[in-house]
């Protein structure tokens, strides 16, 4: 197969062999034969002994089963999502996690490329964000605290002295609302969740809505909305861990980020209000590398996030124009995964504190067994007046979008 640049624009081909009925008058019955004579007549006439193969089309599907109770009795739900070609996704309507992707590779063969847990006990009792929906603000917020029109507030703080992703009890956490949909080419959940004013330290009635629609043009796409009856801040992002292989650590997946600076970190992994170039550094993924390539390297920044756990900058200001935000090749499989987004920046986050100790799906998640590209505005922007905004307003639209696209390239052996 044909395998684009990243920077192509529209969805890759991919050809994962589904079925397809092939009759140019649709997928009803074959048109009576005409009259006609001689050997052509003999080959369109069927004989009674004849019996035709029935083809069928496989149609994108969703369907919906428990998936357990939360502590206060409250009934969870899983969604499975199946589009024309095969790819599946599991999502539940607790912290609208993914728990299972499934896709196949350059020969067909499929596989869970997402990390996760088999059951909702596991996500209950330990979950490093696997899957999730995250908010109210992805990533870190210095001590926690930041002022908005003269007034101070304090966030909850659980990464150290630092708030992140959402606090001790983030959206990752929720139980939201869902409502499914069915299209003639992509399905999908649309879940919604209402934040209400104080909820970890946040300002405002923060209403939600989160939209996952998986297309037969072999994209996951997603879309983030919010709006607020009170002057906050909003940084909403999907975490999921990938490997694209299925298994073993993800260091010879080979990832390209089309960005020219970091934000670069300090003790506690907060931006130092800066920005770095990554040319002549190991941040340097303007061209394909594998990702443990240079992840040893003496680097500073490196010792401070233990591996990379750091800011790309996509955009110098913040438009809607979807764009490239990481293109990543697992060359074995020869699975591609595409993120792309609309936001101005993408945390890459390489499983660094993944040690081995949790187990889920029946597979041990060792050091650097998932890699997260997870797009966002800056890191502490609420305490960094050089970083663009994250301030909603009452009566503005929160509104972000998340793209996962799927493909394969031949394999390497």
């Amino acid at each position: 197969m044909t395998f684009k640049q990243p920077w192509a624009k529209g969805p890759l081909p991919l050809f994962f062999g589904a079925c397809i009925c092939i009759q140019l008058a649709g997928c009803g019955p074959a048109p009576a034969p005409t009259q006609s004579s001689g050997a052509a007549a003999q080959a369109t006439t069927a004989s009674p002994s004849d019996v035709q193969q029935e083809i069928k089309v496989m149609r994108p599907e969703v369907t919906q089963k428990p998936f357990g109770q939360l502590a206060d009795g409250r009934e969870v739900s899983l969604y499975t999502l199946k589009n024309a070609n095969g790819i599946e996704l599991d999502v539940t309507n607790y912290g609208g996690i993914i728990t299972r992707l499934v896709t196949p590779d350059a020969k067909g063969q499929r596989a869970d490329i997402v990390l996760g847990y088999d059951n909702l006990a596991q996500y209950l009792e330990n979950n490093p964000y696997f899957g999730a929906i995250i908010g109210r603000y992805g990533n870190r917020i210095a001590a926690g605290k930041f002022v908005l029109n003269g007034t101070s507030y304090q966030l909850a703080t659980n990464d150290g002295a630092n708030h992140l992703h959402g606090g001790v009890q983030g959206f990752d956490k929720k139980l939201w609302d869902a409502k499914t949909f069915v299209q003639h080419d992509a399905v999908g959940v649309v879940l919604s969740l209402l934040s209400p004013d104080g909820d970890q330290g946040y300002p405002g009635n923060l209403q939600v809505e989160v939209t996952y629609t998986l297309a037969n043009n072999n994209e996951l796409q997603m879309l983030f909305t919010a709006t607020t009856d009170k002057t906050t801040v909003v940084n909403l992002t999907q975490h999921s861990y990938f490997n694209l292989a299925g298994q073993g650590d993800i260091l010879s997946h080979e990832l390209t980020i089309p960005a020219e600076k970091i934000t670069p970190v300090a003790a506690g992994l907060i931006p130092t209000g800066q920005l770095q170039h990554v040319a002549g550094t190991p941040f340097d993924f303007r061209s394909s590398k594998a990702i443990g390539r240079d992840i040893t390297a003496d680097d500073a920044q490196l010792k401070l996030g233990q591996g990379y756990d750091h800011n790309f900058v996509l955009k110098n200001t913040p438009d809607k124009e979807l764009v490239l935000a990481g293109l990543v090749l697992e060359p074995k499989s020869g699975r591609v995964l595409e993120v792309l987004t609309d936001d101005i920046a993408v945390q890459f986050y390489s499983g660094n504190f993944l040690d081995g100790s949790i187990q889920g799906k029946g597979r041990t998640y060792g050091h650097r067994s998932g890699f997260c590209l997870e797009p966002q505005h800056f890191p502490d922007a609420p305490n960094q007046p050089d970083f663009a905004t994250t301030v909603l307003e009452p009566g503005q639209q929160y509104q972000s979008r998340i793209v996962y696209r799927f493909s394969t390239q031949a394999a390497k052996e």
